[in-house]
């Protein structure tokens, strides 16, 4: 039997991930900062991108139109450019003074000199106490390391022969820069556990000899377990006296170093705003610090005139200029999507806005992309790193993305709007007799809201809520 080869020609259908398509699905999960810096970056690299300045954009706009008026018509080219009809889809683009988004007022900011600030580091306290405390050069060499081997919350986390060993010096001469290390400003720096910590801060309150002093050095582990009793009976006093006794310890510090070195705050930025207008609420894309790109006029002329240019010229300046078209289309998309998912997400939410977060409605990603007539991934995408400033406050876009729990009455209730009434009901309770997981669950039903007891536990570890025996023994 005789094999052979033959060629056929099929005609198939396939989904591809076209350069644009991917490229418009990149920009989507961009934060506004993001997609700035990217757009800033892409100015550098394209020629044929630039940015309109505010100041001159009237300017521009006139004088775009002027030239249109008096430009006679083109004479047909014969070159392969004019087979792509680049005019018809990317007509409003190839503007000199095209801008896609609105000029809003320009307000003038204050000098970055006068936004910037600096703080006192735990670290640079430190070495300045060292550095007045003592002139030995050897105690400071010492103290340095100590002091650079403290965490943020003021902990030592090296031994004391690790720090010996990076020097080579005597123990004894590193036991005596930590004792001068943990004598400095804030009291209970440079310890090596938690009993430590509080022990120095008791000696600096004069408080050795006392049952405070006993309670951190040998009882801690009753107190952080509210053993009230246990420890009363163990020191010989009575619940009421030992009371005094921890009031002292509750007003210490557990982390010493964690007031010089508090975490950076971190700004959000709302990518949209939702504004009540009457009796409608407008969405409004925040598009401040995002460049208004338009394609160069003098790269297009490039183009348009030809004139002596080398094939290899035109080639570049021909790529170049679908990048920066297919760039400013997908921007342009990217914003026309995130408007429309907050649109819908204003729509379902209505309730919420009116009323704060005791009306949030349940709310999936297939809600929103049915609505809109997307995939749930690109809704996913839209809602990823993006803010909203309500009248409610600022949120998150995929904060409305919640389950729901159905009620008795029909309606499917958000978890969020449960777990805020569960934070209300424990702290409306008689502190005395605090409400167990099984009461919340009968108070509830009551309000037609039908969960489980493991439910109600799971919410409360979330909201960060002890039991009700944990409760009971803090009151």
């Amino acid at each position: 039997m005789a094999i052979h080869q033959k060629l056929q020609t099929k005609l198939a259908q396939k989904l591809i991930l076209t350069p644009s398509l991917q490229q418009a699905i990149k920009l989507l999960p961009m934060s506004t900062l993001e997609l700035g810096e990217m757009l800033t970056q892409e100015m550098v690299e394209n020629p044929m991108l630039e940015e309109v300045p505010a100041e001159d954009l009237q300017a521009s706009e006139a004088a775009a139109a002027a030239e249109k008026a008096e430009e006679p018509p083109k004479e047909q080219k014969t070159d392969a450019w004019d087979d792509q009809d680049y005019e018809y889809f990317f007509g409003d683009y190839l503007d000199d003074g095209y801008r896609p988004r609105a000029q809003q007022e320009v307000k003038e900011l204050p000098p970055i000199e006068n936004t910037l600030s600096t703080s006192t580091s735990l670290s640079d306290h430190l070495l300045w106490q060292l550095s007045i405390q003592t002139s030995d050069d050897t105690l400071r060499e010492i103290g340095t390391a100590i002091v650079g081997n403290l965490d943020d919350d003021g902990y030592l986390v090296a031994s004391v022969d690790e720090i010996a060993a990076m020097g080579t010096w005597p123990i004894a001469s590193v036991e005596r820069a930590l004792a001068l290390v943990q004598g400095f400003d804030p009291i209970g720096v440079a310890a090596r556990d938690l009993q430590e910590c509080l022990s120095l801060q008791v000696r600096h309150l004069g408080l050795e000899g006392t049952p405070t002093e006993k309670i951190v050095t040998e009882h801690l582990r009753l107190l952080q377990n509210h053993q009230v009793p246990e420890l009363a009976k163990k020191l010989g006093l009575s619940v009421d006296e030992l009371k005094e006794h921890i009031a002292i310890i509750q007003h210490l510090d557990p982390k010493p170093g964690s007031r010089y070195n508090r975490p950076a705050s971190q700004y959000v930025t709302p990518d949209v705003t939702v504004v009540k207008v009457e009796d409608q609420y407008v969405v409004l894309l925040n598009e401040e610090g995002l460049p208004q790109l338009r394609i160069s006029p003098a790269y297009r002329r490039l183009l348009d005139k030809g004139g002596d240019n080398s094939e290899e010229t035109r080639a570049y300046v021909k790529d170049k200029f679908r990048s920066a078209l297919w760039l400013i289309k997908s921007v342009e998309q990217r914003q026309k999507t995130i408007y429309k998912v907050a649109t819908s997400i204003v729509n379902f939410q209505r309730d919420f806005l009116d009323h704060g977060i005791e009306h949030l409605r349940p709310l999936v990603l297939r809600d929103v992309a049915n609505d809109i007539g997307m995939h749930e991934s690109t809704v996913s995408r839209v809602v990823t790193n993006k803010y909203m400033h309500t009248p409610q406050g600022v949120f998150e876009m995929k904060f409305f993305f919640h389950s729901g729990i159905s009620s008795s009455y029909g309606e499917s209730v958000s978890s969020v709007t449960i777990k805020q009434r569960i934070r209300k009901i424990i702290e409306g309770e008689d502190p005395r007799h605090p409400l167990s997981d099984s009461k919340i669950v009968s108070l509830l039903q009551q309000e037609g809201l039908v969960l489980a007891r493991r439910t109600i536990a799971k919410y409360r570890e979330e909201l960060k809520i002890p039991t009700s025996n944990q409760r009971k023994v803090l009151y």
